[in-house]
């Protein structure tokens, strides 16, 4: 009766006509309701339910679309972060490439990534037939709801992520076709594959894992509902260990930076302090697009959706905030001063280390998630050193070896409860039995020997063809005079676009000597790294110098040995 008084109540307003509602009162008061039309009612109901799911099936394009634009704004995140890392001579470079990683990603992911990504499953390995090119996507093809465009939105958005990862991990040494063709490869084959696997219906899924005749999901290890398959909400795994380990396999067949190791003690050295500032907005554009990373992963708004989304929001904080914490109070107690690099790396560590379980733990897991994972940060540095990888962004150590321990962490802090709260699809005590434990230990395993076994094949092969590396005198001369006929210390037209407006020509390079600094140093031109906008006719004192500590008066700037970690 209440439904009934709305219905009416509605349309008789909306006709301005309260005739109805006065007869429908009137008979509520008798008690009599066979002066009403229960056709004319039923075919309200079913319209406002029809309203209500459309508006429902609307909210969630919608916010898949918002979601995957944020997530495509970690483009300018991870560039900014890698262009605060390089030397100035390199930085028109690192951003050319994370420019053009978004563009290809697009290119191969709409003709046939999305296909082996979500086509039908072949064998639990491979999707296929459907989506070459999106054709399975048009107008209407929804049938009333979702016609499919914005799950190819989000989808490319996480692509493309995962291609950018690489670049910092091989940066200002690899030559600009190489880093195409890797490019290209990573989000048309590699990636896309990792991505059925474990969100789409390949083995490791918890969505319908490799469905057998009748359509039933056999998810790792039982292969029915007493088990979930690999739990990776957001891709610790699937995004970040893909670009991660590709990184390392790049890092390690391109080689080291020149001087990057002592070539008697095999020490590391610094090769350039960084530009903090670029940094630190890299890292808050990246932890401020994340929760479109991880809330967006619902996929939908809608029903409890929402509810799981603001959950996710909470734990992605909580492990962020505590991984920047412990890497900045670890950096006083290793380097005896606080550090903002390391602090900032310890964010993107935790993360990347609650990317994976975000949905499926509380917020008290959420804080040793983060602090484990700033650990992981650290020690997977120092290791690269002692291995003689150079990782000029640690990306292989915070995408990789913290995607890892993402995954793991999964399989130590998930709650069966929780795991139903994020409507995962089976009902069982996996978590309790620690079975998911083993299940994301060996989802990890996989990952990893995919990742490095195409990779790695696919950058020894690009080197022994058109080659990897550029040549010694281009790397000193920097990849943005010989990639993009930059000229770095020179003043600009007001068109150049990187750090310090150009670069010293190559015979003026060859000429630069390191000088001990005992004199007034001139001010560098507008907007040199470190100094902001000095007038050019400012004089400033020199600096305090310290031990191993050059000055190099034609870059205007100085190398510091700053520890690396």
């Amino acid at each position: 009766r209440l439904l009934h008084l709305v219905c009416v109540g509605q349309e008789s307003v909306k006709m301005g006509d309260m005739s109805n509602l006065e007869m429908w009162e009137a008979s509520m008061s008798s008690g009599n309701m066979a002066d009403y039309d229960f056709a004319s009612l039923g075919a309200a109901v079913q319209e406002a339910h029809d309203a209500s799911g459309n508006n429902a099936r609307d909210m969630d394009i919608a916010w898949l679309v918002i979601c995957g634009a944020l997530v495509f704004f970690m483009q300018g995140g991870f560039a900014m972060l890698t262009a605060g890392l390089v030397h100035p001579k390199n930085v028109t470079n690192i951003l050319f490439k994370n420019m053009m990683d978004a563009s290809l990603a697009a290119l191969c992911f709409w003709s046939i990534g999305y296909l082996i990504a979500y086509g039908e499953d072949a064998g639990g390995f491979i999707g296929t037939k459907y989506n070459f090119f999106l054709d399975q996507v048009y107008n209407n093809g929804g049938g009333g709801g979702s016609d499919g465009w914005e799950g190819w939105f989000f989808q490319w958005a996480f692509a493309g992520a995962c291609a950018t990862i690489v670049a910092g991990s091989v940066a200002e040494r690899t030559r600009i076709e190489a880093y195409f063709i890797y490019s290209v490869v990573l989000t048309a084959v590699i990636y896309p594959v990792v991505v059925h696997w474990g969100w789409g219906s390949g083995f490791l899924s918890a969505w319908g894992a490799f469905p057998d005749s009748e359509g039933n999901a056999r998810p790792l290890f039982r292969r029915n509902d007493s088990s979930n398959g690999m739990i990776d909400f957001a891709g610790s795994g699937i995004v970040h260990m893909v670009g991660g380990f590709s990184g390392l396999m790049g890092a390690i067949v391109v080689g080291p930076r020149k001087g990057r190791f002592d070539p008697v003690t095999g020490a590391a050295q610094t090769l350039y302090p960084g530009n903090h500032a670029l940094q630190a907005l890299g890292v808050f554009i990246l932890w401020f697009g994340w929760y479109g990373f991880n809330c967006g992963s619902t996929l939908m708004i809608s029903g409890n959706a929402a509810n799981v989304a603001g959950k996710v929001a909470v734990t992605t904080t909580i492990a962020a905030a505590t991984g920047c914490v412990t890497a900045t109070f670890s950096s006083r107690i290793i380097l005896g001063h606080y550090d903002i690099s390391l602090g900032l790396n310890g964010i993107l560590a935790g993360l990347v280390s609650i990317t994976a379980n975000c949905s499926v733990v509380n917020p008290w897991h959420a804080f040793f998630i983060g602090m484990i994972g700033a650990f992981v940060l650290i020690l997977g540095s120092k290791i690269l050193v002692l291995l003689k990888i150079d990782d000029p962004c640690d990306a292989c150590v915070v995408h990789g070896f913290c995607g890892v321990w993402g995954l793991w962490a999964t399989g130590l802090f998930c709650t069966d409860a929780n795991v139903q709260y994020a409507a995962y699809p089976n009902v069982n005590d996996a978590c309790k039995r620690f079975e998911q434990f083993g299940v994301q230990v060996v989802g990890s395993l996989i990952i990893v020997l995919w990742t490095c076994g195409t990779t790695g094949i696919l950058f020894t092969t690009i080197k022994a063809t058109i080659g990897m590396r550029v040549d010694s005198e281009i790397e000193e001369m920097g990849l943005d005079a010989s990639e993009h006929g930059l000229n770095w210390g020179e003043p600009s037209n007001g068109m150049g676009i990187g750090l310090g407006n150009g670069v010293a020509k190559a015979e003026e390079m060859a000429d630069v000597k390191p000088v001990q600094s005992s004199a007034p140093m001139q001010a560098p031109p507008m907007g040199m790294p470190g100094f902001g906008s000095v007038p050019p006719a400012m004089t400033l004192p020199a600096p305090p110098m310290q031990p191993g500590m050059q000055l190099y008066p034609q870059q205007g700037m100085m190398a510091a040995p700053v520890p690396m970690y």
